[in-house]
């Protein structure tokens, strides 16, 4: 009895918990369906759902005269839903029945892989059912669209399986042309392990305009890691704003070609130009080019902006402040000592022997740095802080202010600076012991061309939404005048005379124009190195023509090491006189060209060219009567026969120039840049010329000139 009480009790109580854990286990199942089962839905929903942010697309970049200068160009990867039920309906039969003629058109446009590996590969897809295949990465537009029209993929997503991801690139049509300015995208990988961009120049000055804003794509999970849109489940980004630039693209090329020839000629190591607008400070052109492994050049870091030792073009500044405080006089005698003096234990030095008497002004057009010294430690020794004070009424001691993130901070030494000392003041008044940054000091020089009226510098014109202009930048004066009208004169005599007489006089000899400028030759150090390198930077500032100015420029190059040429009028002085040469003649040019040229109205040219499909389009939403003559090409164009509007095809080629007249500036870039063409146009609207004619044979990378009515 004892033992099967024990028994019996053992039996109850595991029956007891039994029944006490069940009705735990059906209270947390109760609890989790009515009292939490709104959250794990949603944890459910969310793990077979998610939102993918949508790309918008990023603004366009233009010039001054409305050419495409940083645009985006959309990309298009492909892939396949074997699984989709329009695919496999009846065993598969529209599958089976175009893999043939499908793996053969694949063959046609990707030879890289036969037919049969095409076949091959589609196939096993099938077979294994994958829900999202990707078949091609990086489509251009043009090869989606003749994807499109294969066996099976004609017949549209439903029903093929094919899915189509649409991303932009960014894309610069003129390659080198201010690739910096305009902004480098340059590609990382974050702590996250994706890949990232991060843009400079103007893409990331105005990014806040120009990347727009992103939308949202709704994605259905479909399999391990595997996620597919949701149709009609997006919310549209909404794309960004344009840009209108002050950049000049002719201005632009011929100051980069310049300033490259001169570099890759001597191998120098770095040099930036800068041209300017005299009467406005607007940027027509900007170019930094340094050297790679390679001994190529290229635009990856902007030199224009950022703040070094200046060097001989400083003596602007310090003839401003001597003569505008009447201190000086130009024809007063200054001793040049042979070109060496001593000043507080250190000796300044020329470049060349400029004997013992000069004038003030000779001492400025053969740049004598020891009559700038000895003026300098002369009527200001005693109070320094007075010629600081022009420099700082000319900026010198702040930024310039122009829209572009990065620009390096300029540095002014006073007497109460810990790094000040006895021969500050004499160094400074040859470009040395003080940062400034190219811009700033063509600031100056600007001014002296404008009447004594400072402008800040800038770099875009407008900014633009769907065409019209939101945002507007005017030309701004920062300083009403830089001097009095007496000094003013007077820099523009000591500048003139350099190119006639001193230092430039060669340079410019025999010029049909009157230019006046500066050289400028520093030593630089070269890190831990110090001076023992012997690396010179050479430049030269200026304005032409010197009676009515119309542009400034400033060209700053880093030598090599020991480099046997390094002069400012040897290296930096070419490339100035190159660029005014150009830009006189091409002015002459169009002062010319404009009372001859006398543009036909749009009417009177009857002809409209471009995509086939895209004509056909507007033609019959317009409802106008037309006879198609185009049969099945891809490009077109329709003009009038007694009357009546015809639209025939017109024949590509890549390795002859096709007839571009009347097509639209986007629909003649597209088709003549996928051919590798470099295309140069001027005007607005449609092509009315071409520099090579039709038929003719092209080859890659061979420049080609359009007008636009």
């Amino acid at each position: 009895m004892e033992v099967k009480k024990d028994i019996l009790w053992r039996v109850y109580l595991c029956y007891i918990g039994i029944v006490v854990f069940s009705i735990a286990i059906l209270g947390r199942a109760i609890y989790i369906q009515q009292v939490q089962g709104k959250f794990w839905r949603g944890q459910a929903k969310d793990q077979q759902q998610k939102f993918v942010e949508i790309d918008a697309q990023r603004g366009t970049i233009y010039s001054e005269d409305g050419r495409m200068l940083s645009t985006s160009t959309p990309y298009f990867d492909i892939y396949v839903d074997f699984a989709a039920e329009g695919l496999r309906q009846k065993n598969g039969a529209r599958f089976h029945n175009n893999l043939d003629s499908l793996s053969l058109g694949l063959a046609t446009m990707f030879p890289e892989k036969s037919k049969a590996s095409w076949r091959r590969e589609l196939k096993n897809g099938y077979q294994r059912k994958n829900r999202y295949y990707l078949l091609k990465k990086n489509l251009t537009f043009q090869q989606y669209k003749q994807l499109r029209s294969l066996p099976l993929v004609r017949l549209g997503k439903d029903k093929s399986g094919f899915i189509a991801e649409v991303k932009d690139k960014r894309l610069n049509p003129f390659g080198l042309l201010a690739n910096r300015t305009i902004g480098l995208s340059r590609e990382y990988i974050d702590s996250g392990g994706n890949m990232r961009s991060m843009n400079v120049g103007l893409e990331k000055t105005y990014d806040d305009q120009l990347r727009g804003e992103s939308g949202k794509r709704l994605m259905r999970k479909i399999a391990a890691g595997v996620f597919v849109p949701v149709d009609g489940s997006e919310i549209e980004p909404q794309n960004g704003k344009d840009i209108i630039t002050t950049l000049d693209v002719n201005i632009q090329d011929i100051a980069e070609n310049a300033l490259l020839n001169v570099l890759t000629t001597n191998e120098c190591e770095y040099g930036t130009c800068i041209v300017m607008e005299v009467a406005t400070g607007k940027i027509k052109a900007i170019a930094n080019l340094s050297r790679r492994e390679d001994g190529s050049y290229w635009e990856n870091y902007n030199y224009a902006v950022q703040a070094s030792e200046p060097g001989s073009t400083f003596k602007l500044a310090t003839m401003l402040a001597l003569l505008e405080d009447q201190l000086i006089t130009l024809q007063q005698h200054i001793n040049l000592e042979g070109g060496s003096w001593n000043v507080n234990g250190r000796t300044v030095y020329d470049t060349e022997d400029h004997g013992t008497d000069a004038t003030v002004k000779e001492a400025f057009e053969h740049s004598s740095n020891v009559g700038m010294a000895k003026l300098t430690t002369t009527y200001y020794g005693k109070n320094p802080t007075r010629f600081i004070n022009h420099l700082k009424k000319l900026r010198f001691d702040q930024l310039t202010g122009i829209d572009l993130l990065g620009e390096g901070k300029p540095l002014v030494k006073t007497p109460k600076s810990r790094s000040w000392s006895a021969t500050s003041l004499p160094w400074m008044s040859f470009g040395y012991e003080v940062m400034v940054s190219p811009l700033q000091t063509l600031m100056l020089y600007n001014a002296v061309a404008n009447d004594g009226k400072m402008m800040k510098p800038y770099l875009v014109n407008a900014v633009t939404e769907n065409g019209v202009t939101i945002q507007e930048n005017q030309p701004q004066i920062v300083e009403e005048t830089i001097c009095s009208t007496k000094t003013l004169k007077q820099l523009r005599q000591c500048l003139e005379g350099v190119c006639s007489d001193g230092t430039a006089k060669e340079l410019f000899r025999g010029a049909p124009y009157r230019t006046a400028g500066k050289t400028g030759t520093a030593l630089m150090a070269n890190g831990n190195k110090g001076y023992s390198e012997k690396i010179y930077q050479s430049s030269f500032a200026g304005y032409f023509p010197a009676e009515h100015p119309q542009y400034s420029c400033i060209v700053v190059i880093r030598n090599k090491p020991f480099a046997p040429v390094y002069y400012g009028a040897k290296i930096a002085g070419p490339v100035f006189k190159e660029i005014a040469d150009k830009l006189y003649a091409l002015n002459a040019d169009r002062s010319r060209g404009l009372k001859q040229l006398a543009l036909r109205k749009d009417s009177s040219f009857h002809l409209y060219a471009g995509s086939t499909e895209d004509i056909k389009e507007v033609v019959e939403k317009l409802r106008m009567k037309y006879r198609d003559s185009a049969k099945a090409d891809e490009w077109g164009h329709l003009y009038t026969v007694n009357n009546q509007q015809v639209l025939n095809n017109r024949k590509v080629s890549n390795k002859i120039m096709p007839d571009i007249r009347g097509m639209g500036l986007k629909d003649a870039l597209f088709l003549l840049e996928n051919r590798k063409m470099k295309v140069v146009f001027r005007g607005r609207g449609k092509v009315v010329s071409q520099s090579i004619e039709p038929g003719a044979y092209v080859s890659n990378h061979q420049t080609v000139s359009l007008e636009l009515n």
